[in-house]
C-alpha cells in the first residue's frame, strides 16, 4: 500500500511552512551580517572573525545544558520562543542603523544572542520530528526538509546580495526577523500532543548532561563522526573569518556577485539531497558517510587558487562539488546518530554532539581572523584545506567502513547501545554491488512518495540537522550539526 505524502500530514506542513519561510530569510542575513561588519562598518580581519565566533559561541556556552532543558520541556514551545527571541535581535540591526547607532559591538551581541536561540531552536527540532511524524516517515519528512534548505540557499544569496546591494544590508537584514517571526506563528498553530517529561526521572543537571557525555564517548562511531565533523567546522570557522574579505577585497566582487557565486555552488547541495536516494541505495547508507567526503573534499583546493576573471569560476567548482558531499555526510551521519539513540536521550545526544562539533566553530573563526590578520586571506583558506583533508581520516578509519548499510532503529525505550547498533548492521550487510532490501536508513530520508527513490522504507529512526539553520552558506568540509 502506497504511503500517504506527509504533505498530507497538517502538523508536518506547518512545520515545513515555518522551515520555507525562515530558511530563505536566514540566507539573506548570512550574507548582511558579515557585509554590514565589512562594508558599512569597515571591519577588520580580526573583528569579522570575532563577529564569525560570536554566532556560533552559544554552542559552546550552553550546548551541554541545552539538551537536558529539552527532554525537560514541550519542544514546540522551544522552537516558537527561540524564532521570536531571533527576531527581535535581528530587527535591532536596521533600527539602530536608521539613527546611526550601529556598532561592531551591537553586531557581536545580536550574533551571540541569536545563536543562543538557534541552539535551543535546533537541538529541540531533531529531536520533536520524531515524535512529529513517527520514526517510520523520518526518511521522507527529512528529505523534504533538505530539499527546501538547499533550495533556499540556490535563491536566498542571489535574493540577498540584489537586496543589499539595492537598500544596504541593514535593511535587507529586516527580511530574516520578518521570516522568523512567520515561522513562530506557523509553529504555534501545530496541534500535536506532546507526551510530557515524567518529572520524577529528573537526576539534576550536571547528571543528566554527564549521561548525554557518556553515550556518545562510549559509542565507537558517533566518537569517530564528532571527530571529523569538528575538525571540518572548525575549518569552516576559519573561513567564515576570511572569505568576505577574500571575495570583496581580493577577489574585488560586489555583494550582487557574491549572492549570485552563492547561489551557484548551492544548486551543489540540492544535487546531494537528489542524490542520497540512489547513492545510498547503490553504494549502501553507512558507507556514504565517508564515502561521500572522501570523494568530493579534494576540489577544496580550488577555492584558494580563485583569482579575477574566469578563474572566480574555480571558487564555484571548489564549493560545489564539496556542498555535494557535506548534505550526502550530513544525511548519512544524523541518520544514523538517531538511528541508534533512544527517544528519552535523542535531546542529550544531540546537544551533546552539537557541542562538539560546533564548539569548534568560534574557536576556527579567531583562528582565521588571527591567520587573517597576520598572513592575508588566500594563506588562511590554504590552511583550511589541509583542516578539512584532515577531517576525512576518522570516518575513513571508522567501523563505518565494513558496514554496509545503517542499523534499524532501536527500541524507543531501549539503551541503544552501539554493540547492538553494529552487530544489528553486520549481520545483514551485503557486499557493494548487491541490492539493497530496500532503502537505507539516511539522516534526511528519501520522500517514500517521490517514484525515484523506490520503495517506501521500512521504519527507521533519524534525526542537526533536522534542517539546521546552523548552515550559513557553501563552506568546504560535512559541515553541520551533524
Amino acid at each position: 500500500m502506497t504511503t500517504p505524502s506527509l504533505f498530507r500530514h497538517r502538523n508536518f506542513s506547518l512545520l515545513f511552512g515555518a522551515d520555507t519561510i525562515s530558511q530563505v530569510g536566514t540566507q539573506v542575513s548570512n550574507l548582511a551580517l558579515p557585509l554590514v561588519a565589512v562594508l558599512a562598518l569597515h571591519a577588520s580581519a580580526f573583528e569579522t572573525g570575532l563577529l564569525a565566533a560570536a554566532q556560533t559561541a552559544a554552542f559552546l556556552l550552553v550546548g551541554l545544558p541545552a539538551g537536558v532543558w529539552v527532554d525537560r520541556m514541550p519542544r514546540r514551545r522551544i522552537l516558537v520562543s527561540a524564532d521570536l527571541v531571533r527576531a527581535v535581535l535581528l530587527a535591532s540591526v536596521p533600527l539602530a542603523w536608521w539613527f546611526g547607532a550601529l556598532s561592531l559591538p551591537q553586531l557581536y551581541i545580536v550574533a551571540l544572542g541569536s545563536g543562543l536561540a538557534t541552539v535551543f531552536f535546533d537541538v529541540a527540532y531533531q529531536s520533536y520530528l520524531p515524535s512529529l511524524v513517527g520514526r517510520d516517515r523520518l526518511m521522507d519528512g527529512n528529505a523534504k526538509l533538505e530539499i527546501v534548505r538547499n533550495s533556499a540557499q540556490i535563491a536566498g544569496p542571489a535574493v540577498g546580495g540584489g537586496l543589499i546591494q539595492l537598500l544596504t544590508a541593514p535593511i535587507a537584514v529586516v527580511l530574516d526577523a520578518v521570516s522568523f517571526l512567520g515561522s513562530a506563528l506557523m509553529l504555534g498553530r501545530i496541534d500535536a500532543t506532546e507526551q510530557a517529561p515524567d518529572r520524577s526521572e529528573r537526576r539534576g543537571l550536571l547528571k543528566e548532561i554527564g549521561e548525554g557525555l557518556r553515550y556518545v564517548a562510549s559509542h565507537r562511531i558517533l566518537r569517530l563522526i564528532a571527530a571529523s565533523t569538528a575538525l571540518a567546522n572548525f575549518a569552516n570557522g576559519m573561513m567564515a573569518a576570511v572569505e568576505m574579505i577574500f571575495l570583496t577585497r581580493v577577489i574585488g566582487l560586489s555583494p550582487g556577485a557574491i549572492g549570485v557565486l552563492f547561489s551557484v555552488v548551492s544548486v551543489g547541495g540540492l544535487t546531494g539531497a537528489a542524490l542520497v536516494g540512489p547513492m545510498s541505495r547503490r553504494v549502501g547508507s553507512a558507507r556514504i558517510i565517508w564515502l561521500s567526503i572522501m570523494v568530493t573534499t579534494p576540489f577544496t583546493a580550488l577555492v584558494p587558487l580563485t583569482e579575477p576573471g574566469w578563474r572566480i569560476s574555480l571558487f564555484a567548482i571548489g564549493a560545489f562539488v564539496q556542498s555535494i558531499g557535506v548534505v550526502l555526510y550530513n544525511v548519512g551521519q544524523v541518520t544514523f546518530r538517531q538511528s541508534v539513540t533512544p527517544e528519552r536521550m535523542l535531546g542529550r545526544m544531540n546537544a551533546t554532539m552539537r557541542f562538539l562539533v560546533w564548539g569548534t566553530l568560534p574557536l576556527g573563526g579567531l583562528a582565521g581572523g588571527l591567520l587573517g590578520e597576520q598572513f592575508g586571506a588566500r594563506a588562511t583558506l590554504w590552511v583550511v584545506v589541509g583542516i578539512t583533508v584532515l577531517a576525512v581520516v576518522p570516518p575513513v578509519l571508522s567501523p563505518l567502513r565494513t558496514m554496509r548499510d545503517l542499523p534499524p532503529a532501536p527500541d524507543p525505550d531501549g539503551p541503544g547501545t552501539e554493540d547492538q547498533a553494529a552487530g544489528e548492521a553486520a549481520a545483514e550487510v551485503p557486499l557493494i554491488g548487491e541490492a539493497a532490501a530496500g532503502i537505507p536508513v539516511t539522516e534526511r530520508p528519501v520522500p517514500a512518495d517521490d517514484p525515484a527513490s523506490g520503495p517506501a522504507p521500512d521504519p527507521a529512526p533519524d534525526g542537526d540537522p533536522g534542517p539546521a539553520r546552523d548552515d550559513t552558506g557553501p563552506r568546504p568540509g560535512p559541515a553541520g550539526d551533524s
